[in-house]
Formats: C-alpha cells, structure tokens, sequence
C-alpha cells in the first residue's frame, strides 16, 4: 500500500481527508438538536455517516488495486443493475420528501441516481476510449447518450430535478469531450435542441406540466424574506439570517443559532449557512478555495494521462463535483431555485459521501497508472 501512496495525488488525498473529516464534524454539529429530537440521541446522524465514510475507505483501498481497463467488464452489469433499480423506484418506491428516490435497507437509504452519476461517467470513459476511432457518425454515439438519457429520463420520473439536470450534464460535457467530430457533436446538439423543444410545446397539449407543484414552487426564490411565512422563503430566508450573523470572522464558534430547528435540512442542503455562522464569512471562502484546489488537481491528473478513457473520467468526476457545489451555492444564496443537491464532503448523505468518494479513489487510481507509464517510458529512454 506505501507503493500505491507514493504514486497517488498527495494534495487531493490530503484534501479530501481533511474535507471529509470537518464534514463529519460539520454534520455532527448541525444535527445534534435534530437528532436529539427525533431519536434521543445526539449523535444519530453522526454514527451513520461516519459509517458510511468507513466503508467508503474500505472501498477506495480496494479500488486503488483495481487497474482501469478492467473496468470494461464491469460497467455494463452495472448499469443495468441500475436501470432495474431505478425503474423499481417509479413503480413500487416510497415517497420522501416528494420523490421516489430512495431503497431502504434497515437504517441506511441507498439513493441509485446518485450511484448512476459515476456510472455514467466511467460508462462514458470506457466506450469512448474503446470506440475512439469510430466516433463520426451519431449511431456510433447512441450507446453512452441512450444510457445517460435513460438515467436522466427516470430520475427525473422521480421526480428530482437536481439530480436530474446533473445526470444530463455530465452525459452531455462527456460527449463534449470525446474524441467526436466537430461536426457529430454540432449534428448532435442541433437534434437535442429539437427534442427539447417539442417536448416543452407538446406535453402541455395533453394536459401534462412539465414540473411537479413543488419544483414549480420552488421558482418563487426572488427576496425569500419577503415570504418568510411560506415555504418558498422560509428556508433560504433563515440561511441568509445564519450567514449575516456569521460576519466576517467567527462570533460564536459551535453555537449556531439557526441550527436549533430555525434553518430546516441544516447538516445536509444547508450547511454551508451554518458552516459561515459559525465560523465567519472567511470559513466559506476557505472552503471555496479548497473546492477550486480539488476540482484543479482532478483536471490535472485529466491531462497527465495518455489514456483517452481516464481523462474522461477524471474530468467528469471534476465536473461532477463542480456541478454539486455551483448548484448547491446558487441554491443556498437564492440566485437560482431550490434543487435539493447535496454539497460535496460537507453535506450529510451516505449515497453522495459514497459516490464521492469512490470517484475520488478512482481519480487515484489514475494518478497511480501514470505514474507507472511515466516510469516505464523513463526506463525505455
């Protein structure tokens, strides 16, 4: 294992430790009254977070073992196994906070589209390495689109709009970075751009809307404390008031106000109020910073590699963990609806911390091939 160590990336491995661990910290923090409350205990949502992370630790040293190109033999199983459980959820899942997103194994909920994020991404790594020289006419695309629009498409059945809009993104920013032909991605987006344009007109014609009421809701978010007594201002209204009294510098560290049940879903969507309320304005840019450092050494290990594939997962994993924090930030500061995107390390969820953190071992798994192909072509020189 101190072999593998030496070859991996050591700021984004440290980085990543540190973020998971003020996470979990963070988490315990905001959720003890919560937790308190509902089971009588203050460290509910702690132990099983913390659960989750152990486990995700077990996994990455596993998949640090695992070379890339086996992959391949795993990534169809996988998403077909998804695909069932996704439609599963549609048909006989529980309703949660307004969707059918979740499979509960006793304590545990296992969300899949969250899952079918690094699917998709890995999906799309290994068919276009595989089919680099093919990609130039749109049959030879269909596979990994169909797959991120069959991911997206029952997602959004859930219906969860985040996860949604992430899943589409990622498929089509992959696409985008593919060894295709100008031409193919331009034939590509001029056909995307028609299917959603008749879907937009031709729903309403059957007396369908394209929202649920509560994601239409949920772009009433213009000045929230103007509608501090409704739901649609409530929550966003009481970040802005947890994050004013977090000033510049810390006034009072541990002893968040708006923790105590004022600032609802505080150890998960919102957290990030909490995080400046306690810990100042300058904690929020810190975290930003560090944000920007991890999504920069990701991109980094993109373009060391010489292998088509792994650059493609590394930069969708980079855009994955971009996309949940703009998303999340964008959200929390009401310069964009609501989507109930978790933020990345921080955020309470153990299918997010899961995903993250298999797709950050996988990245290391990266950074430990090039380094080898690195060594192999200085000993051929």
């Amino acid at each position: 294992m101190g072999k593998l160590f030496n070859k991996m990336d050591k700021i984004l491995f440290f980085l990543s430790i540190f973020m998971f661990g003020y996470g979990l910290f963070m988490i315990l923090d905001a959720s003890s009254m919560k937790s308190f409350i509902e089971t009588g205990k203050d460290y509910y949502f702690f132990n099983k977070q913390l659960v989750i992370i152990v486990i995700s630790v077990i996994l990455s040293g596993i998949i640090f073992a695992i070379p890339t190109k086996k992959y391949k033999k795993y990534i169809i199983p996988a998403s077909v196994a998804l695909t069932i459980l996704l439609i599963y959820l549609i048909i006989n899942g529980e309703v949660s906070n307004g969707a059918k997103s979740w499979i509960y194994i006793g304590p545990f909920g296992l969300q899949p589209s969250e899952l079918a994020k690094l699917v998709i991404i890995m999906f799309s790594g290994v068919y276009y390495k595989a089919n680099a020289r093919y990609l130039k006419t749109i049959s030879s695309c269909l596979l990994p689109l169909g797959v991120g629009a069959v991911f997206t498409g029952l997602t959004l059945l859930q219906p969860d709009g985040g996860t949604g809009i992430i899943l589409f993104a990622l498929t089509m920013l992959l696409f985008y970075a593919s060894p295709a032909t100008k031409e193919l991605k331009m034939k590509i987006s001029l056909i995307l751009l028609i299917i959603i344009i008749c879907f937009i007109f031709i729903v309403p014609l059957f007396g369908k809307s394209l929202l649920s009421k509560t994601q239409l809701d949920r772009f009433n978010f213009l000045n929230p404390c103007s509608r501090y007594e409704e739901s649609t201002g409530y929550q966003v209204c009481n970040g802005y008031i947890a994050i004013n009294n977090g000033k510049l510098f810390s006034v009072s560290p541990g002893n968040s106000r708006q923790k105590y049940l004022y600032l609802p879903e505080a150890h998960t969507d919102f957290i990030f109020p909490i995080i400046i309320e306690e810990f100042g304005l300058l904690s929020g840019v810190a975290i930003i910073l560090i944000y920007m450092i991890i999504i920069y050494r990701i991109l980094y290990q993109a373009k060391r590699t010489t292998n088509i594939g792994n650059a493609l997962i590394c930069y969708g994993v980079a855009c994955y963990i971009f996309l949940h924090v703009s998303i999340n930030l964008v959200g929390v500061l009401g310069l964009l609806p609501l989507t109930g995107v978790p933020l990345p390390f921080l955020s309470y969820g153990g299918s997010f911390a899961l995903t993250l953190a298999i797709s950050l071992a996988i990245v290391q798994r990266i950074s430990i091939e090039t380094h080898n192909e690195e060594a192999r072509r200085a000993l051929g020189n």
